[in-house]
This record gives C-alpha cells, sequence and structure tokens, in this order.
C-alpha cells in the first residue's frame, strides 16, 4: 500500500486500506483511528509493525467492507488519555470497566479474567482474595499503567502503594522482566497478556512454564472486546462499526484467535467463548 500523503512512516505502515462494497461506503467515510499497546498477542508491536489477533480481525473486516483503519502503536497509559479525550475512534483488546463505558459504546468479544501471576515460590500459600495479597508483606504488586480491572484492582493498588510495595510499568514486558530480577513480585492482569509478552522476548520465554496463575474470588469473570467511541464517531459509523464487530463475536473469530496462539492451559482459567458462562 502507498504511504498516504501527511502521514508519518510508523501510522502508514501500520496502515490497513481496503476497497469493496459501496454500500459499506456510505457508513465508512473516513478513516477509523485505532491506537494500540502491546497486549499479549491480541497485539504484538513489533517495530513499526502491528499484528496479532486484534490487527487481523481489522484485516478481515477491511477485507469485506470499505474502510481504512489507521492503526497507531502508542504506550497504554496514552492510549487511555486518546480515548477518553475522543481522538481514538475505537479501543481493542480492552476489558470492560465502569470509566471506560463512559467514553463508549462496549462490544464484547469473549470472556476474560485476571488473576495474581507470579515466578515466585511454588510453595507459598495460594491468594484466594486480594486481601491475601495485601496481607503477604513479602510481594510487591507489578502492574501496567492504564489497565483496569475493576474496583477490587483498584483498591488494592491503593492500599499496597501506601505501603510502597507498587511499581506502575509501561507494558507487559516490562512487569515481566521486573519479576524475572525479583521472583517476590506478582501481577495482575488476564494471563494471555503476559503470557503472548513473554513468548514474544527471548529474554523471557525460559520463564513460561514458571508462571503461576491464580484466581481471585473478589476479582471474577468479566469481558474483553472493543470500545467505539461516543464522541469522536458519528452515528452510522457507529452503527456500522458496532454491527461489524458484533458479527465478529458472533462467529467466535477472537476466541478462535486465542485458541491459534495459546496453549490450552494457559486459556482454560483466562479466556472463554462468549457462549460459554463462568
Amino acid at each position: 500500500m502507498k504511504n498516504p500523503a501527511g502521514i508519518n512512516r510508523r501510522v502508514a505502515m501500520a496502515s490497513v486500506g481496503i476497497s469493496m462494497s459501496g454500500l459499506a461506503w456510505a457508513h465508512c467515510n473516513r478513516a477509523i483511528q485505532v491506537p494500540v499497546s502491546a497486549t499479549g498477542q491480541s497485539v504484538v508491536i513489533d517495530g513499526d509493525t502491528v499484528r496479532g489477533i486484534y490487527p487481523d480481525i481489522l484485516k478481515a473486516i477491511s477485507v469485506k467492507e470499505n474502510c481504512r483503519f489507521v492503526v497507531t502503536p502508542v504506550p497504554r497509559a496514552r492510549l487511555e488519555k486518546l480515548y477518553e479525550t475522543g481522538k481514538a475512534d475505537m479501543i481493542v483488546a480492552s476489558t470492560r470497566s465502569v470509566r471506560r463505558d463512559e467514553f463508549g459504546v462496549f462490544v464484547p468479544m469473549v470472556r476474560s479474567r485476571a488473576m495474581v501471576i507470579s515466578l515466585g515460590d511454588m510453595q507459598r500459600a495460594a491468594f484466594r482474595t486480594t486481601q491475601d495479597v495485601l496481607n503477604n508483606k513479602e510481594v510487591r504488586l507489578v502492574v501496567v499503567r492504564g489497565y483496569d480491572y475493576g474496583s477490587a484492582y483498584h483498591e488494592l493498588i491503593e492500599a499496597m502503594a501506601k505501603e510502597n510495595r507498587v511499581l506502575l510499568e509501561a507494558d507487559p514486558n516490562a512487569v515481566a522482566r521486573l519479576m524475572k530480577t525479583n521472583p517476590n513480585d506478582v501481577t495482575i492482569m488476564v494471563p494471555t497478556i503476559i503470557y503472548g509478552a513473554m513468548q514474544e522476548d527471548a529474554r523471557l520465554a525460559d520463564l513460561l512454564d514458571k508462571l503461576r496463575f491464580e484466581p481471585l474470588d473478589n476479582m471474577p469473570w468479566g469481558e474483553s472486546g472493543v470500545y467505539l467511541s461516543k464522541t469522536s464517531l458519528e452515528p452510522g459509523l457507529m452503527k456500522f462499526l458496532q454491527s461489524a464487530m458484533q458479527r465478529t463475536a458472533q462467529a467466535g473469530t477472537v476466541h478462535k484467535g486465542f485458541a491459534a496462539y495459546y496453549p490450552p492451559q494457559v486459556l482454560k482459567d483466562s479466556i472463554r467463548p462468549l457462549d460459554k458462562t463462568p
């Protein structure tokens, strides 16, 4: 694809273009801005190249419809800011949260669950709640800035921050590297995110078999999918994109993508199809 005038090299290389259906053109009459951050195999950023489960989905939609998705790599915290200020039309690979609901319409793609993840002593008693994590004074919590897994998650971060036991990092790779250096560090995120990040990093791949995943009773199953901006999207464009994403969800495309990228033992407690009740 030729570089469009006025678009820098990174954006141009990450753009997805198509040309079909005149009917779709009536609803998709401009490029869709999709900033992304690294999220396991859901979104993989390799220099100027963006790939993974959700970029594959956007490419598939672009083959069928007359839309162009401009996919731009940004840090997670900046992605959230762009979304909240109406400068992003869509965010992908996002868990549903009360705060994000204020700014956009959520389209669920799969069920997901965040868990405590560690590389430490397997003989440690299992964590059952966030209170158990807080009570263990030997551990620090390392999390990605901008991630949101609900009230229990934020309350734990706030409580541990008061004890100087929280580290905020820009992406899952940085979290994994800290955990490798400090075995008592733990994180909370959907397991596929950190597993996927470690798959892509030769310095961390040897630790994949050492990951320990622990579900927490007060952090139940939720949903993961895409948000469409209430601010930036025109009504016709919003309706078109919502319909396209819903068709993708109903086909189970995202869960099939996860199954192609991850081993079953990682998926069984972290990712489920929408039609499977937790």
